[in-house]
């Protein structure tokens, strides 16, 4: 696995974590949530410019797109 890989990877986490932290869900609801309703391919598709932002940005952006896709958080 490369350094870019490793990355990858680590801000995911972080994000996922982050988003279960402020809707109280655990990190396992919280990647269902994001999967469902297209969090997790928004992190895979903007990581580039998403990692440049703060944490609650990135959390704020993973709401708002989920709501767009009928997401209730």
């Amino acid at each position: 696995m490369d350094k870019d890989q490793q990355n990858r990877i680590t801000y995911t986490v972080y994000c996922i974590n982050a988003f279960a932290e402020r809707y109280r869900l655990t990190a396992k609801q919280a990647f269902a949530y994001l999967d469902r309703f297209g969090g997790m391919a928004f992190l895979e598709d903007c990581y580039e410019a998403e990692h440049q932002l703060s944490i609650i940005d990135a959390v704020n952006d993973l709401t708002q797109v989920c709501r767009n896709q009928g997401g209730k958080l």
